[in-house]
């Protein structure tokens, strides 16, 4: 993608434009319509400004909106509910200038005081991810009805606030919070927003249905008038349900990847892997660094020796994915870097490294044991915690599996901590400071998901993220996390195995689909469908 980020001032009147129009977006717009969209991972809480999750994202973005949008443009951001931004030489303040003539679905007037509420007492206090880019946000002035400038105690660089913008920056209506335990809150089941649609009826476990905003500020969009997220966590039914002709849509994969191939060759379909590129996963193997034997950084390094991941992106992910090498994934084409430590399959150094760190085998072939918790949020994680009890077992290394359900799994790895090895699925949200350093950083509570809950505390570390989160100059902040890759990969206190995106399946008859870098967390108010 390109770098929006170098400027410390950008001001928009309108929607980013594409680079190149792809022919699922081309012809003449036709409005109305339902369109029918797999839900397979039913959420509860849809208040996207206190959850920054895809899962999420997928509903609540069409309700509740940020101050801007991700996009493939030069830019790279576009205005949703801020129209314009500038930060100050200092990096103590940003300005927003905020869109008139926008009401929230039960008529109130959107203003900075909702703005100025969101960020002090959601985003600052709540968010998963907000509490650290916004943890030194002190306060929110709001000059006018249009402008909220949010202060900061500390320099901080215009570049994360940025690349913060589409992921972070959810705006709740006052009026329907203030007062109320936002945690509690009924709005976060049936949200009010000002998006171009409004919830209709959540029954759960079966559906929620979205009806078309008509007093959208983006007039004359959107131009469906209804959208019917229907429950099912079965995959295969998903993929039944699209040969039949029953849904037009389905995200994140939902559809299983054995399927994939005879739903590409139906004519009336389309399988699509653009769209996904502000939101890459990692499938990582978490390390328990509490456990003596993976304290020792050689057997660490001995774990990554042992593992084929070409072999694991081609038969695991059915080819879609690449190697992770570090961190930050490949399609941060401003942040990543190559040069990082790497482990390449070999059997035999890993087998020299166990024994190095005195872990000889015993009379059954078995060096230790460790007890091997894979996640169950996708086929891949799963499969990748099965691949990996195989490929140690090669090395003398036993792994005993427990799986949990996703409650489970949460409980047992970030608060409770028993686990020795795992796999995860964190996400990478464009910028190394909002949900990747808190995997290497010391400091997070027990509880807190997809953070440094693995023991792993280095001071050399902690020193560099600190140095990273207050750098105003966005090349040499850039430098600072090309150095975070690498002592990340040096250190090893979690191997980033494969990244990976999604893939859509479509109708050939809806349009504008797979447009934005995080299009499937988007508003989808330019979504039509032709006849």
């Amino acid at each position: 993608m390109t770098d929006w980020t170098v400027s410390r001032r950008l001001v928009l009147a309108g929607s980013g434009a594409l680079a190149a129009t792809p022919a699922w977006a081309q012809g003449t717009v036709r409005r109305g319509g339902t369109l029918q969209v797999a839900y397979n991972t039913e959420q509860r809480n849809l208040n996207s400004a206190m959850v920054a999750s895809n899962a999420v994202f997928l509903v609540a973005s069409k309700i509740i909106e940020p101050l801007a949008e991700m996009t493939y443009d030069g830019s790279g951001l576009s205005p949703r509910l801020a129209t314009g931004w500038e930060a100050s030489a200092d990096g103590l303040s940003v300005t927003f200038q905020l869109r008139r003539g926008v009401k929230w679905h039960d008529g109130r007037d959107f203003t900075s005081a909702d703005v100025q509420y969101s960020a002090l007492e959601v985003w600052r206090r709540l968010s998963n991810f907000g509490r650290i880019v916004f943890r030194d946000l002190v306060g929110v002035d709001t000059p006018d009805t249009h402008t909220a400038v949010l202060r900061f105690s500390r320099p901080t660089p215009a570049q994360l606030i940025w690349n913060a913008l589409p992921d972070l920056t959810a705006v709740l209506p006052r009026h329907l919070y203030e007062g109320t335990d936002v945690a509690q809150n009924p709005r976060n089941q049936a949200p009010i927003g000002t998006g171009p649609f409004r919830l209709g009826e959540n029954r759960a476990g079966q559906f929620v249905v979205l009806d078309r905003n008509p007093d959208y500020w983006d007039s004359p969009k959107p131009y469906l008038d209804r959208i019917v997220f229907r429950v099912m966590p079965d995959k295969g039914a998903i993929a039944a349900a699209h040969e039949a002709g029953e849904l037009q849509l389905s995200c994140f994969s939902s559809v299983p990847l054995a399927d994939l191939k005879r739903l590409a060759g139906v004519p009336a379909l389309e399988v699509v892997n653009r769209g996904y590129e502000g939101s890459t996963y990692h499938a990582l193997i978490e390390l328990n660094l509490r456990n003596p034997i993976l304290a020792d950084v050689r057997v660490r390094r001995a774990i990554h020796h042992a593992l084929d991941l070409p072999r694991v992106v081609r038969d695991v992910f059915d080819g879609h994915g690449t190697v992770g090498t570090g961190p930050v994934p490949t399609t941060s084409r401003l942040f990543y870097t190559a040069d990082t430590p790497r482990y390449g399959f070999d059997v035999a150094r890993a087998n020299a490294l166990l024994d190095e760190a005195g872990h000889r085998r015993g009379a059954n072939g078995m060096r230790f044991s460790l007890k091997l918790v894979p996640a169950p949020w996708f086929d891949y994680t799963v499969l990748l915690g099965e691949y990996l009890r195989q490929a140690l077992r090669q090395v003398g290394i036993d792994c005993q599996p427990q799986r949990f359900d996703a409650p489970g799994h949460l409980q047992a790895i970030y608060r409770d901590h028993q686990f020795d090895i795992a796999t995860g699925s964190p996400v990478f949200r464009n910028d190394p400071a909002i949900s990747t350093t808190i995997l290497y950083r010391t400091g997070t509570p027990p509880g807190v998901p997809w953070s440094n809950q693995y023991g792993y505390a280095s001071q050399a570390m902690d020193q560099l993220l600190d140095q990273a989160a207050g750098e105003l100059d966005p090349a040499r902040r850039v430098a600072h996390y090309h150095r975070f890759q690498q002592l990340a990969m040096e250190d090893l206190p979690v191997i980033p195995a494969v990244e990976f995106t999604f893939l859509t399946v479509a109708s050939r008859r809806l349009r504008n689909h797979s447009n934005l870098p995080r299009w499937a967390m988007s508003n989808w108010a330019d979504l039509w469908l032709d006849s």
